[in-house]
């Protein structure tokens, strides 16, 4: 078993605890902490080093005066032997703390986790908090996390993601006002396109056996899967393991999959796919089969505007920075990708314009986008 190392700020190697002078140093508080490992998550995402969240939290709610005191007691405690390149903070104030150890070389998490635990309860002991540490659950948390690829694609550890919880009242109140868009768009269009789901379903059961709606589990935001519904464009039993194969290859390559095929080169999407039908085809080039997802939006699990939804098997083959397309915002009908780039972009860019989007978003940059909709769907660049 590899023992635990992790680099003091020097360059030398040295115990998670190390005695250092931390006048300087001071308890984070929770807005801060939680901002602090959504920092440490991206830079880890790029550096590829990982980190642990420790955190210690009350059996009961500290509402005793002596219950604050021991919690504020251990906190000061990890802060002053802690190594100046961790972070202690409030994850709940006053409540539960958290440190965050960065620097961790071993790869055996179960030597990380008997030492670190074995050195805190050392140390809490010896600043006197001994007693009340019985009184405390501790937990760990690894980042990169584990993802449950399997059925619902969501992260297995949301402990990780506390940032992702809308906070402050006036990004609250700008949510609630881009749902209210949702729920009377999604109504409106559904009301003006009655005619053309009617049109469209007759379409679709003249031409082919099989279902009107195709039904398929979508990853939507923080993870949550959902039905997802569009028109059927394809044949009924069709093997799905020609487009996994696809857009495995295409995310991992880097770059546009030559060797997906020329004829798929520069595009997310496959051209010339077999499995769709004569209806589909033209049903996807004017993204009409698209409109049964204004469901969806009706029933808050996409939003007019946001990232396409991915399938849980393309999430498989994501790299840790390519989930936050998934985290940080609904998916929806429509988006930048969509405007802007399409299927002629490749992958790492598409995410690079979801994230934008996130960081940017506004009810404004939202109906500009859905103004922009029409004139690309007309166009009919990049669609398949």
């Amino acid at each position: 078993m590899a023992p635990l190392q992790l680099k003091s700020t020097d360059g030398s190697i040295g115990s998670p605890f190390e005695s250092l002078a931390a006048a300087d140093r001071e308890l984070q508080s929770e807005a801060v902490f939680r901002r602090t490992i959504a920092i440490e998550r991206k830079r880890t995402e790029r550096s590829k080093d990982p980190f642990l969240l420790m955190l210690l939290e009350a059996n009961n709610q500290p509402r005793l005066e002596k219950e604050g005191k021991a919690l504020q007691a251990m906190a000061s405690s990890l802060v002053a032997s802690s190594r100046d390149t961790d972070v202690v903070g409030w994850y709940k104030e006053a409540t539960t703390i958290g440190v965050l150890f960065t620097g961790l070389e071993s790869k055996d998490k179960g030597s990380i986790l008997s030492t670190i635990l074995s050195r805190v309860k050392s140390m809490l002991r010896e600043d006197s908090v001994g007693a009340d540490f019985n009184q405390v659950s501790i937990s760990f948390h690894f980042f990169p996390d584990d993802w449950d690829h399997s059925n619902s694609g969501r992260p297995s550890n949301p402990a990780l993601y506390p940032d992702l919880v809308p906070s402050g009242t006036s990004r609250r109140s700008l949510l609630v006002v881009k749902r209210v868009i949702d729920v009377v768009g999604s109504l409106f269009a559904l009301l003006l396109c009655s005619p053309v789901f009617l049109a469209i379903a007759i379409l679709i059961k003249a031409t082919s056996k099989g279902p009107i709606l195709f039904r398929q589990q979508r990853v939507g935001q923080h993870g949550e899967c959902f039905t997802f519904l569009k028109f059927r464009s394809m044949y009924v039993n069709n093997d799905s393991r020609v487009h996994q194969n696809f857009i495995s290859e295409f995310i991992t390559s880097q770059s546009t999959p030559g060797s997906a095929g020329k004829k798929n080169e520069g595009v997310f999407k496959m051209k010339d796919d077999p499995r769709i039908t004569r209806i589909g085809k033209f049903l996807r080039r004017t993204s009409l089969d698209e409109l049964p997802q204004l469901l969806n939006v009706l029933n808050g699990e996409m939003s007019l505007v946001g990232p396409r939804p991915a399938i849980p098997y393309e999430l498989a083959a994501y790299q840790t920075w390519h989930r936050r397309r998934v985290l940080e915002t609904k998916p929806g009908i429509t988006g930048v990708w969509q405007v802007a780039g399409r299927s002629r972009v490749k992958f790492d860019d598409m995410v690079r314009m979801d994230l934008r989007y996130a960081m940017a978003w506004s009810p404004w940059l939202d109906l500009k986008i859905l103004l922009r909709t029409p004139l690309a769907v007309i166009r009919g660049s990049g669609a398949y």
